[in-house]
């Protein structure tokens, strides 16, 4: 059976109308410190230090961040996939980890939950 050659009107398939699989979104600006956590706090996104008074500044038992975190909601069907191991995930999700002491042991909190505004 024989194809007919495509028109070269024809533009293929609409990408923009395929079903968005992820987006990322202003997660919030705060992060809340471990109990008991104690100076010095090193904080990083992403794996790049901040700098606490140009970065962000601790308020009581908070990091407040001087801009919005951002973080990716994956859809069910992105979720599987990647779970699967077809691809991966390559929208923008802001990971915040935070090196503090307690007592005489360095602690490291990783990926910490981010608080909405």
């Amino acid at each position: 059976m024989r194809r007919s050659p495509r028109s070269a009107t024809s533009s293929g398939p609409e990408f923009s109308s395929l079903p968005h699989v992820s987006e990322s979104y202003e997660a919030g600006r705060r992060v809340r410190l471990p109990g008991a956590a104690e100076r010095p706090i090193h904080v990083f996104v992403n794996g790049m230090e901040q700098r606490e008074g140009g970065d962000y500044e601790i308020r009581g038992r908070e990091i407040v961040f001087k801009r919005a975190l951002v973080k990716e909601r994956v859809s069910r069907g992105r979720w599987l996939a990647m779970a699967l191991g077809l691809f991966g995930s390559y929208g923008e999700n802001q990971s915040v980890d935070v090196h503090y002491r307690r007592g005489a042991e360095t602690k490291v909190l990783s990926d910490a939950p981010v608080i909405p505004d």
